[in-house]
Order: C-alpha cells, then sequence, then structure tokens
C-alpha cells in the first residue's frame, strides 16, 4: 500500500471518536492536522457538539460533504459499524489508527472498493511523508 499516494490524493479528512479532551490521541492528530495539512477536517462524535468552535457531527451520515479518509478513533468492537457507515457514505480510505487492527475489517472494506490502512498514526505518517 503507497501511504504516501493516499495521504496526497486525500482533500478531506473526518475524524470518527474525536475528543475534546487535549490529552487524547485523536485530538493530538486533530489539532496537528489542523495547522499542518491542507486537509479540510470534519469531526465525528455523537457525545459532542464542537471543540475550540469547531463544529462536531453526530455521525459519518451527518456530515456535508463526503470525506475522502474516515480516520478512526474508536475501539475494536465498535470498527464494523464504522465500516458500514464508511461504505455507506462512499468515502475512499478507512484509516485505522495506531493499536487498531481488524482482519475481517480490512477484508470486507477492500471488498467493498475502500483503501484500508490499519495500526497507523495519520499524524505520524503524514508528518514522515508528506512535511519534508
Amino acid at each position: 500500500m503507497d501511504l504516501e499516494r493516499i495521504l496526497r490524493d486525500t482533500k478531506s479528512v473526518a475524524i470518527v471518536g474525536v475528543s475534546n479532551d487535549p490529552m487524547r490521541p485523536s485530538h493530538g492528530v486533530w489539532q496537528y492536522l489542523r495547522a499542518a495539512s491542507d486537509y479540510t477536517l470534519y469531526l465525528v462524535n455523537p457525545t459532542v457538539s464542537e471543540i475550540d468552535g469547531t463544529p462536531v457531527y453526530p455521525s459519518l451520515a451527518d456530515l456535508p460533504v463526503v470525506p475522502d479518509m474516515v480516520d478512526v478513533f474508536r475501539r475494536r468492537e465498535h470498527l464494523r459499524s464504522v465500516l458500514n457507515d464508511t461504505i455507506a457514505i462512499g468515502a475512499k480510505t478507512l484509516w485505522l489508527q495506531q493499536g487498531l487492527w481488524d482482519d475481517d475489517i480490512a477484508r470486507d472494506g477492500a471488498a467493498a472498493g475502500l483503501q484500508v490502512v490499519m495500526d497507523r498514526c495519520l499524524k505520524v505518517d503524514h508528518a514522515n511523508l508528506l512535511s519534508r
């Protein structure tokens, strides 16, 4: 899988499971991408309405656009529903953050036409591959 190509082709990212807690990894990834990337970012969490003035959507289906990438910060037991939602909205890439790996999700995502990246940090890969 060509991570650099995926990152270059991506124009918009939905961060699913973003937290308003600055100590959570999802918050740090969002802050980094907001500052260091040209991506249009959409935040998704049904328990938060806004973070630092940025609206947070309750679900992927509620987004005003179809994001290119869905970056996932959810526990493993929620991955199937996130995959189903990602397929339903028509995103191109499902990115499972560091620590998330599920071969069934990867297989089913690929079968549905998704690029699936697992167990990788979007912030780290963006910094290493695109911020030269």
